[in-house]
């Protein structure tokens, strides 16, 4: 008899993600030493939201770190593991992020989920209740994390450069989609992993236009037409 397997949910995946980061720069054997390295590495992501990656050089993170030179290559042998690791430190932070926030949305899933088993009115009025939920997203993340947005288009491009920021680009992908997919699980799709991807890269879509033209400047009528058509279709109404 087949047995039926547990998928791990959004935040338990975003957890493993954040735990299998792997550095490449020289590891930290003290606590002090440790606290450097994070210093440096911050450093070094503040100035890629600031002036872009190839404005990342050992002089210019060690004096934005306030540490001597020396403690920059001391850590990375060369530019290259400094942006990888840097990058790797975004990675870890955001696959944190989105464990807590998925932890945090349990409770509206299952609101959601009971709610779909009622009449097409209900369903439509909970539909838009989404649209809503997704548009006060997009606004948050425009507001509050525009720093992490920057980094994260950062790191995108930076990833089709270099080879080696390819595993850890799949790993934030994984994270970013994995709790979506159990979004579409609740409201019954038959393809929750390609309508995940579909709405993950929506949502990318317009955090990028928010980056450019400003939160303020948002299109919100044409954001709730795009997310509500696509939601009627998987939803069936």
């Amino acid at each position: 008899m087949n047995q039926k397997v547990s998928r791990p949910s959004a935040a338990q995946v975003a957890t493993e993600v954040a735990e299998s980061v792997q550095y490449q720069g020289r590891k930290a054997s003290r606590q002090g030493s440790e606290q450097r390295r994070q210093a440096i590495l911050e450093a070094a992501l503040r100035i890629i939201v600031r002036d872009g990656v190839r404005a990342v050089r050992h002089r210019a993170v060690a004096a934005e770190a306030e540490v001597p030179l020396s403690a920059t290559t001391y850590y990375f042998k060369d530019i290259n593991d400094l942006i990888t690791d840097t990058f790797a430190l975004f990675v870890e932070r955001s696959a944190e992020a989105m464990s807590a926030f998925w932890a945090g949305a349990d409770e509206q899933l299952q609101q959601l989920a009971a709610g779909l088993k009622q009449d097409a009115e209900t369903r439509l009025k909970l539909l838009e209740q989404v649209v809503e939920l997704a548009i006060v997203y997009v606004r948050a993340q425009l507001t509050e994390n525009r720093e992490r947005l920057l980094a994260e288009q950062a790191f995108r491009l930076e990833a089709l450069l270099n080879p080696g920021l390819l595993e850890l680009a799949a790993a934030h992908r994984k994270i970013l989609v994995q709790g979506v997919d159990k979004f579409f699980r609740v409201l019954g799709s038959p393809q929750p992993d390609e309508d995940a991807k579909v709405l993950t890269g929506m949502i990318l879509q317009m955090e990028y236009q928010g980056l450019l033209d400003g939160v303020d400047n948002l299109d919100l009528e044409e954001m709730r037409s795009i997310l509500r058509r696509y939601l009627r279709l998987v939803m069936g109404l």
